[in-house]
């Protein structure tokens, strides 16, 4: 995930880079059920609104919960399918938060309603995302329920209401790009504190229509707009957080933008980026599915590294006998093409592998989703034809 927020306010207020430094234990996003009301087009888990057998029971959570703990891994994130579709969601938040837990609530928002958001307030959630595809009927057309934007712009101002951080998650395909800008637009007026956008990534029902990707153009465009749009905010004063994911190549396209806009101030934000590091799969990132078993992130449910119900997590996830964890736990990683080639590769770390492996069948492979063109990445032979470049700034009725 790149912290865009955060490196703008590099901007005004810098602080010292050091050397980079990994968590003590990673980030967890836990697909506790796969169950959900809606069918999403794009959705990496495939749900569905039916029962899955094989799930994990509370005493089951409660006891990899502990094994997290002890693992030192500071933040779980509850997902689904739905989560808020488990009988026991409140009990395990509950627990979550007393154990110390990061804990944060993954939502489509249709089923945070007036009946239990005294419930979800309660928990404290550190924070409630909620999905929007665009507005109306582009959202509608997504999640394939008539009414859904609605339920969950409803969930959304529930939260709002009773001070839970709240924000949206927007994944963006050609078919909702041009909802991008209304749904900026959308976040100011509802006052909400964190916009999340998301490259589309080629896994689950994402993958099957991975022929809607956007462009390269347009995502340069959507992110010279997400740039314009997060300036804006710090020089007006407002604390809202805009962070990216699933395309690391957005650290060294914010840079770009920097030494054209404030270039004296390029070479302190390269130190900072340097620090970040890029794609954290396999190392600051893991996912656990509804099943118990153990993926280098969400989108790589198709390849298993153990299962908690049998090992605990922290063995599965220091073991790298697994040859896709070595490499990416290995530093630097050895990836091709032109991410191996890259001046700019100890920014971003070549990116997100899953792409590369779905599209070749090699994981180490250059991520076809980098938007950059050689020029940019000082790749001087000619791997990629140069691609005409958008105008910085983009407005929002282009």
């Amino acid at each position: 995930m790149f912290r865009l927020s955060q490196y703008m306010q590099e901007l005004v207020k810098p602080t010292e880079a050091g050397p980079r430094r990994d968590l003590p234990g990673p980030v967890v996003i836990w697909n506790l059920i796969r169950r959900c009301n809606l069918t999403c087009k794009h959705c990496y888990s495939i749900s569905a609104d039916t029962h899955f057998p094989g799930e994990l029971n509370t005493s089951q959570v409660f006891s990899v919960m502990d094994d997290l703990e002890a693992a030192k891994v500071p933040v779980l994130i509850l997902s689904g399918g739905e989560p808020l579709l488990r009988p026991d969601i409140f009990e395990i938040a509950h627990r979550a938060k007393s154990m110390g837990f990061y804990t944060a609530l993954s939502s489509n928002g249709t089923l945070i309603t007036e009946e239990n958001i005294d419930r979800i307030a309660a928990v404290d959630f550190n924070y409630v995302g909620v999905s929007l595809d665009g507005i109306a009927g582009t959202h509608d057309r997504f999640r394939r329920k008539e009414g859904a934007f609605d339920e969950s712009l409803d969930g959304i101002r529930l939260c709002r209401e009773l001070g839970v951080k709240v924000g949206v998650r927007f994944t963006m395909t050609q078919d909702n790009a041009d909802d991008l800008p209304a749904l900026l637009d959308l976040v100011e007026e509802e006052r909400i504190d964190r916009f999340y956008f998301s490259h589309l990534n080629y896994a689950g029902r994402g993958n099957k229509n991975r022929k809607d990707d956007a462009h390269h153009q347009l995502t340069r465009w959507a992110m010279d707009l997400l740039f314009e749009t997060c300036w804006s905010d710090v020089l007006a004063g407002r604390v809202r957080e805009f962070t990216t994911g699933n395309n690391d190549a957005d650290g060294v396209y914010f840079l770009q933008w920097v030494e054209r806009h404030f270039p004296e101030k390029a070479e302190h934000l390269r130190a900072k980026l340097v620090q970040w590091g890029g794609n954290a799969s396999g190392v600051n990132v893991a996912n656990i599915d509804n099943l118990g078993n153990v993926h280098p992130d969400t989108m790589w449910w198709h390849h298993t590294l153990g299962n908690v119900k049998e090992r605990a997590f922290g063995e599965i996830w220091s073991d790298t006998s697994d040859p896709l964890m070595a490499g990416l736990k290995a530093r630097p990683r050895q990836v091709k093409g032109r991410c191996g080639a890259c001046a700019f590769f100890d920014i971003c770390g070549g990116n997100t592998r899953v792409r590369a492996q779905q599209l070749t069948g090699d994981a180490w492979q250059e991520d076809p989703a980098c938007y950059l063109d050689d020029d940019e990445i000082g790749v001087r032979h000619g791997l990629r034809q140069p691609r005409v470049q958008l105008t910085p700034f983009m407005r929002r009725s282009a």
